[in-house]
C-alpha cells in the first residue's frame, strides 16, 4: 500500500517523538507546523520535509496529508483536531483531548460520526509487562480485587525558577498534574484492572506559590534569577477513587518530587495474588503470592501472554522502553487507519473518559466532597 501522508502540528520534544515512530512506522512526513512560520520552516529544513505550513488551515488543506499529528499545548488540541477531522483528516492528538469535558465529548462525538480513526498517546498500555498484568487479570489469576493503589512522580517542576505553558491554565487547562499526568494513570489502571472509577474524592496543593515569569521547554533546566509570577495551578494531588465493583483506588500525583523523574507506578491486589508495575523499571512485573511469596516476570518474546510476547521486540535484557511504546501506539493507529483493529488502541472515547475523570477530579478537589464520576 501507499505510504500514509502526515503532518505534524507542534515540533517541541513530543512532536520531535511523534516524528521518529511516524517515520519507523512508514509514514511520509509531508510538513510541520509551529509556533510561528519561521519556527516551522526551521523545523521543515531541520527534518528534511518537504513543506513549512503557516497554519492548521494550511495542514488539513494539502491533499497530500491523511493524517494529523496534534503536538501543540493543550488549548489548542480541541480547534486542531475538529478542523482535521472536518476536513476528512484521521488524527492522533496528544492528551487530554481538550481542556474541557465538553470539548473532548465534542471531538469523541465528531470523530465516531465521521468514522475516521482518532487516537490518543496513552502509550503506557504499550509497555509489555503491561499487557502481562492485563491478561493475568483477565484470566482471573489475581481473584476479585482487593485494592488498587499508586503514585505518578516527577520532579521537573522542583525549582520555583521552573516554568513551562502547562503551569498556566489558559494554555494547560484548569488542572495541571492531575490533567497531566495523573490521567496517564487513571487510564492505564482502569484498562489494566477491567474495573471503572465511579467516585472520587480528591485534594489539590500548591507548594511553590511562585515561579520565575520566564517558560521554558518542558523537562529543561531552568535558568537562575529573574522576575516572579504567581502559579494558578496545582503542584500535587491525591484521589481516592472507588470503582463499580467497589474496590478502592488510591493515586498520589506530584511534579515536585526530587529525584524521581517519571515514577508511574501502580500495584493491583486480589484475593490470590497481586501485580506491581513501575514505569521506570518497565523490564519487570512484580507479582506476590500467597505464603510470603512473590516472583518477577521478565519482559521478553519467549514467555508470558501473547500480547507481552508480540509487544517485546527485543530480546529479554536488551531494554525497552517509552520509545517503543510509542512507535507501536503510532504503528497500531496506522493498521487501523488500514482496516484492522488492534487491541487496546486508545480512542477519542478514551480521550473523553480521561476528560470526564479529570473534570470530576477537580469538583470533588473545589467542593472537599466524594463526586460521582459516571
Amino acid at each position: 500500500m501507499p505510504k500514509l501522508g502526515i503532518a505534524i502540528v507542534g515540533t517541541g520534544m513530543i512532536g520531535a517523538v511523534h516524528r521518529r515512530a511516524a517515520l519507523l512506522a512508514g509514514a511520509d512526513i509531508r510538513g510541520v507546523a509551529a509556533s510561528s512560520p519561521q519556527r516551522a520552516l526551521e523545523v521543515a529544513q531541520s527534518w528534511n520535509v518537504p513543506r513549512a505550513y503557516r497554519d492548521i488551515k494550511e495542514v488539513v488543506a494539502d491533499p497530500h496529508v491523511q493524517v494529523v499529528h496534534v503536538c501543540t499545548p493543550n488549548h489548542l488540541h480541541h480547534p486542531m483536531a475538529q478542523a482535521a477531522l472536518q476536513a476528512g483528516k484521521h488524527v492522533i492528538c496528544e492528551k487530554p483531548l481538550a481542556t474541557t469535558l465538553e470539548d473532548a465529548a465534542a471531538l469523541a462525538a465528531l470523530a465516531a460520526a465521521t468514522g475516521l480513526i482518532a487516537t490518543v498517546p496513552f502509550v503506557y498500555r504499550y509497555h509489555p509487562v503491561v499487557r502481562e498484568a492485563r491478561a493475568r487479570i483477565a484470566q482471573g489469576e489475581l481473584g476479585p480485587l482487593h485494592l488498587i493503589h499508586g503514585s505518578y512522580l516527577q520532579d521537573w517542576l522542583l525549582d520555583p525558577a521552573s516554568n513551562n505553558w502547562r503551569v498556566d491554565p489558559a494554555l494547560g487547562g484548569a488542572s495541571r498534574v492531575f490533567a497531566d499526568i495523573g490521567s496517564h494513570w487513571c487510564d492505564l489502571v482502569e484498562w489494566v484492572s477491567g474495573e471503572r472509577f465511579t467516585e472520587v474524592s480528591a485534594a489539590f496543593d500548591t507548594v511553590i506559590p511562585e515561579r520565575s515569569a520566564i517558560s521554558g521547554k518542558s523537562f529543561s533546566t531552568p535558568a537562575a534569577g529573574g522576575v516572579k509570577q504567581a502559579v494558578a495551578s496545582e503542584d500535587v494531588a491525591a484521589a481516592m477513587f472507588r470503582t463499580g465493583a467497589g474496590t478502592l483506588a488510591s493515586l498520589t500525583v506530584s511534579q515536585v518530587s526530587a529525584g524521581r523523574h517519571n515514577r508511574l507506578w501502580f500495584e493491583i491486589d486480589g484475593a490470590r495474588a497481586s501485580v506491581a508495575f513501575n514505569q521506570e523499571d518497565a523490564e519487570r512485573l512484580w507479582i506476590g503470592l500467597p505464603e510470603q511469596r512473590e516472583e518477577i516476570f521478565v519482559r521478553g518474546p519467549g514467555a508470558g501472554s501473547a500480547e507481552q510476547r508480540q509487544l517485546s521486540v527485543l530480546p529479554a535484557g536488551h531494554a525497552q522502553g517509552y520509545g517503543h511504546c510509542f512507535e507501536a501506539f503510532v504503528a497500531d493507529t496506522y493498521r487501523a487507519i488500514e482496516g484492522e483493529r488492534p487491541d487496546g488502541l486508545p480512542t477519542f472515547e478514551d480521550g473523553m473518559r480521561s476528560a470526564l475523570i479529570v473534570d470530576r477530579v477537580i469538583t470533588s478537589a473545589r467542593t472537599r466532597a466524594w463526586t460521582a464520576i459516571g
